[in-house]
């Protein structure tokens, strides 16, 4: 894979958990309201770069962890 497709999964990727999980954490601690649905895509904003920074730090630990836990199990 080049690296411009490699970037723009993590980007897409990213932005999908972010949207997801800032919105359903949120929903957990604040509950159906409207107070909610005006706060979710504040922490979308706030997460997405947050996710991103750190899959560009954690993508090589990673990747060797499923390299070797791949090699490991004989598939």
């Amino acid at each position: 894979m080049d690296k411009r497709t490699g970037l723009l999964i993590q980007v897409v990727m990213t932005f999908l958990m972010a949207l997801t999980m800032s919105g359903i954490m949120s929903l957990i601690a604040m509950g159906p309201t409207i107070d909610w649905l005006t706060q979710w895509p504040l922490a979308f904003i706030t997460a997405w770069p947050i996710a991103f920074v750190l899959t560009m730090l954690f993508r090589p630990a990673a990747m060797k962890v499923a390299i070797r836990l791949t090699q490991s199990s004989g598939s």
